[in-house]
């Protein structure tokens, strides 16, 4: 049972490349608050937090890149092949997640909290979860997705399969099995059938969460849900620099990655934002608008519904990556408490490498602080 009084919490958990991230980020979409406790494992080690001092003690200075951050991949390498090792780097950190977790849960408003964690079943969040729901994909697909997607060696990717717990032992502890072995399509149909389970209310097509009146009309938000995939395909072919041929599989499958708001004008689509909100920064990498809106009105519009709901998230701070166009409109984002940055100057490692990780080539930088506390900052 949840220790967390009022919340159903639900734990996800499968072996890498099987689809967790994707089916948490579905969940979100649905109405549920998504936690990556992997995310934060990585945060309670990095320079500055609770963690850091103490891995570098036990593991020696030598796991410490050039800036003197902790190498994760030096130590995973180290700990993957050395079980004691892999123990000992766990006691210093999930105490620190635990904490994390406490403190994140206690001050979200969803009544369903999905705490996605590699190692859930091993960890003392197991217990408090009220259900264990476990990704699955066949060994090939999990390789396929490692090399492709995560840019692994193949000898890289073989390890870190074979390294891990089998399948079947997982499987055997859900509650909820989720096949990951088709199409985006297809999870989303066994997610929401579960979703449903819950007796949570589903987002309604074409929800209205902000509007504001122009001099030419009215201009209207609306929440971005798979069944909108067509829709935005629109929007990206008619207005994106980019010259691929959007289809709505291309959308249902972005959702597994990202949230959408759409801008209307007489209930006309005229402009689109997607974003991701991944451990606690809110990225958003697709800002497109009709160039002829009033971009004072419009591009407000869309950015305060996204910092809502990113705050709603709990989210630190807002990453918008801009082309040229909508980056010289400099004072719309003086105006929205917005800097031009380098993801160098961010200072605070998770939103540096958050920025290098979804930074598209050519864009510009804007950032934006959402809230003056930090999960796992030492106290």
């Amino acid at each position: 049972m949840s220790k967390w009084a009022g919340k159903i919490v639900i734990g996800i958990t499968g072996n890498i490349g099987t689809g967790k991230s994707v089916v948490r980020r579905m969940l979100e979409h649905l109405g549920a608050y998504g936690i990556d406790a992997d995310a934060l494992s990585h945060r309670a080690i990095s320079k500055g937090a609770p963690g850091y001092d103490k891995v570098i003690t036990y593991f020696g200075r030598w796991i410490l890149s050039a800036d003197e951050e902790i190498d994760r991949q030096k130590l995973g390498r180290l700990v993957f092949n050395d079980p004691e090792a892999l123990k000992a780097l766990e006691a210093i950190i999930h105490p620190l997640v635990n904490q994390a977790l406490e403190f994140i849960i206690k001050r979200v408003k969803q009544p369903v909290v999905v705490i996605e964690a590699i190692k859930l079943l091993e960890s003392d969040i197991k217990p408090y979860c009220d259900s264990i729901w476990v990704t699955y994909s066949p060994p090939d697909t999990q390789y396929r997705r490692l090399v492709s997607r995560r840019k692994m060696s193949d000898a890289d990717a073989r390890q870190r399969i074979e390294s891990q717990t089998p399948q079947d032992v997982k499987l055997r502890a859900a509650n909820v099995i989720i096949k990951n072995t088709g199409s985006v399509e297809d999870t989303w149909k066994q997610v929401l059938a579960q979703w449903q389970k819950l007796a949570q209310p589903t987002p309604t097509e074409d929800e209205t969460v902000a509007r504001v009146q122009t001099l030419t009309g009215e201009l209207s938000v609306v929440r971005g849900t798979p069944r909108n995939s067509e829709e935005i395909a629109a929007i990206f072919n008619s207005l994106s620099a980019n010259k691929k041929n959007f289809t709505r599989t291309d959308i249902m499958e972005a959702f597994g990655e990202k949230a959408f708001l759409i801008l209307k004008a007489a209930d006309k689509p005229v402009g689109v934002i997607g974003w991701q909100v991944e451990n606690l920064v809110a990225r958003t990498i697709n800002l497109l608008i009709q160039p002829e809106l009033p971009l004072d009105k419009a591009i407000p519009l869309l950015l305060k519904e996204m910092e809502r709901a990113s705050q709603d998230l709990q989210c630190e701070a807002s990453l918008v990556f801009l082309g040229p166009n909508l980056a010289g409109q400099e004072k719309i984002w003086q105006e929205l408490g917005y800097e031009r940055k380098t993801p160098q100057t961010l200072g605070v490692m998770a939103w540096q490498e958050a920025a290098l990780d979804s930074m598209p080539t050519g864009s510009v930088l804007f950032f934006k602080k959402l809230r003056q506390d930090r999960i796992l900052r030492p106290i």
